[in-house]
C-alpha cells in the first residue's frame, strides 16, 4: 500500500504523520457509517413505497406530459423529506437556481425576505439584490432584511422577534451550511428551534432552508422540524455523484407549485418538463447519496484532524458536531491556499495534470481558486476545494465519491505544501528545521529592536 501511495506522490513521512490520526478517528467513522446505513434504508423505503419500476427509468421528450419516472422521482423525494410534494428537475441548473425559484415563486412585490442566519451565500446575494444584478428580487420590489447570528453561531432570537413584527415579512431564509462565512454550520435541531420561534409569532410566514451540503449528514432533515421548503442541488449530496445536473425543492404543495410555475410558466407548472435520459442517474444517485455523503464526511473530519495539530485554524474542529460536509481551513497565506487547492487537483481522477489558478468567477466579489477534477463539471460532492483570494485565505474542502479518494486527496494537499516548503517545521529535515528556527528567531529580534 505504501508503494502505491508513493507512486501517487505521497511520502512515507506524510503517511507516518497521518497514521495515528486515522487510528483515533475510527470510532467517529463508525458513527458516520451507522448514519449512512440508516439514511440509505430510508431512501430504499421511499423508493419501494413510490413503486419505482423499470418503466420509471425511461425518460420523455418534448413537453414531457405523463412522465411517470419524473412523478415517481418527486414522490421519492417527498417521502424521504416527509413533505407534501417535491420539484426535482434536470431543468434546475444548480443550487442557486433552485433557491431563486423557491424565492421568486413564493414572494410578491412589497414582500420582505428575512435572512436569520446572517448574509446568504455569495451567489444568492445577486439573486436577492444585495449586490445589484439584472433581474434580482429587488428589481421586482421585494425587500430584504437580515439578522446576524450571535458570535457563538447561534440564532439571535430577540432580534428575530423584532424583525418579525414587520407585517411585510413573508418568507424567512435559513442557510444551513456556512458557505464562505466564518461560522459553524447550523444543526437541524438549531434550525428547528428557530422555526418554532418563527411559527409561534408568525404562523403565516414561510420558512425556507438552504439545505446545500447538508443532506444525509444527520438522521433528520430540516423538513422534519417544520421547514416549509428545503432546497438543494443534485450535484451535491443527493445526487450521489451520479446526477449530471439538477436541483430540488421539497415542501408544502403550495410552495412547490409556486416554484414550479416559475420554472416553467403559469398554467403549466409541474405538468411539463421532459426528463430525456437522465432518470436512471437521478434515481441511482439519490439511492447512493447517503453512502457517498458518508465518505465525504469522513474526508472533512480527517482534514480537520490532520491540519489542526499543525497549528492551522479549522472550522469545524475535529471534535465538533457536524451538519454538513464542508471543512474550512484558514491559512493566512495566499500561497498556502493555492498549494492546498492544487493538491486536490493533482489527486483528481480527471484533469490531475491541470494546475488550478485563481480567477474571476460569476457571482463572487473577488478572484476564487477552484479545484475539482470531477466526472460531473462543478460537482461538489466529488473531491473539490475552493477559496476566495482574500484574507484570511480560507480553503473550503468538500466531497469525495469514496473515502479512499478523499483520504489520498487530503494527504496530497499536505504533501504539496511539504514539497513547496510551506508546511510546518515538523516536516523539515532536522538541520533545515534548526536553520529556519534560527532565521525566524533573528527576524523576531529585529522586529523587536525596530519597535523599540
Amino acid at each position: 500500500m505504501n508503494e502505491l501511495y508513493a507512486r501517487l506522490g505521497i511520502s512515507r513521512e506524510v503517511l507516518d504523520y497521518a497514521a495515528p490520526i486515522l487510528k483515533d478517528l475510527k470510532g467517529r467513522f463508525d458513527a458516520i457509517d451507522e448514519t449512512a446505513e440508516y439514511n440509505n434504508l430510508r431512501v430504499l423505503e421511499a423508493m419501494q413505497q413510490a413503486h419505482i419500476g423499470e418503466a420509471s427509468l425511461k425518460g420523455t421528450t418534448g413537453y414531457g406530459y405523463d412522465d411517470i419516472g419524473r412523478e415517481g422521482l418527486e414522490k421519492v423525494y417527498a417521502l424521504y423529506f416527509h413533505t407534501e410534494d417535491a420539484l426535482v428537475r434536470p431543468q434546475i441548473t444548480c443550487g442557486t437556481h433552485a433557491l431563486a425559484l423557491a424565492l421568486s415563486g413564493n414572494l410578491r412585490p412589497g414582500d420582505v425576505l428575512l435572512s436569520v442566519s446572517g448574509p446568504p451565500y455569495d451567489t444568492l446575494q445577486e439573486v436577492i439584490g444585495i449586490r445589484p444584478s439584472r433581474g434580482s428580487l429587488a428589481e421586482y420590489g421585494i425587500g430584504y432584511d437580515q439578522v446576524d447570528l450571535k458570535e457563538d453561531s447561534t440564532f439571535d432570537h430577540d432580534r428575530i422577534r423584532e424583525k418579525l413584527a414587520d407585517p411585510r415579512v413573508r418568507l424567512v431564509e435559513i442557510q444551513r451550511s456556512k458557505g464562505y462565512q466564518n461560522r459553524k454550520t447550523l444543526t437541524v435541531a438549531q434550525i428547528g428551534e428557530a422555526i418554532r420561534l418563527i411559527k409561534e409569532q408568525r404562523p403565516d410566514v414561510i420558512c425556507m432552508v438552504d439545505n446545500c451540503y447538508g443532506e444525509f449528514v444527520e438522521r433528520i432533515e430540516p423538513s422534519d422540524v417544520r421547514a416549509d421548503m428545503v432546497v438543494g442541488s443534485l450535484i451535491k449530496n443527493p445526487g450521489g455523484g451520479l446526477a449530471p445536473i439538477g436541483g430540488y425543492i421539497a415542501g408544502t404543495s403550495e410552495c412547490v407549485e409556486n416554484a414550479a410555475v416559475r420554472l416553467t410558466s403559469p398554467g403549466l407548472g409541474k405538468e411539463v418538463g421532459a426528463t430525456l435520459d437522465v432518470l436512471p442517474s437521478l434515481f441511482q444517485g439519490f439511492f447512493m447519496g447517503p453512502v457517498v455523503t458518508a465518505g465525504a464526511l469522513k474526508g472533512a473530519l480527517f482534514a480537520a484532524a490532520l491540519y489542526e495539530p499543525l497549528g492551522f485554524s479549522v472550522l469545524p474542529t475535529s471534535a465538533d458536531e457536524r451538519s454538513d460536509i464542508i471543512q474550512a481551513i484558514t491559512f493566512e497565506d495566499p500561497d498556502k491556499l493555492v498549494a492546498f487547492c492544487q493538491g486536490i487537483q493533482a489527486a483528481s481522477p480527471v484533469d490531475s495534470f491541470v494546475s488550478a489558478q485563481p480567477a474571476p468567477m460569476p457571482g463572487y466579489d473577488c478572484d476564487v481558486i477552484m479545484a475539482a477534477g470531477a466526472f460531473v463539471s462543478g460537482s461538489s460532492i466529488e473531491l473539490s476545494a475552493d477559496g476566495p483570494m482574500k484574507p484570511p485565505y480560507n480553503a473550503y474542502f468538500q466531497g469525495g465519491l469514496t473515502w479512499p479518494h478523499a483520504r489520498v486527496g487530503i494527504l496530497k494537499t499536505l504533501q504539496n505544501m511539504v514539497d513547496r516548503g510551506l508546511a510546518p517545521l515538523i516536516f523539515l529535515p532536522r538541520a533545515a528545521r534548526r536553520g529556519r528556527e534560527r532565521k525566524d528567531q533573528i527576524g523576531n529580534e529585529q522586529k523587536q529592536r525596530t519597535s523599540l
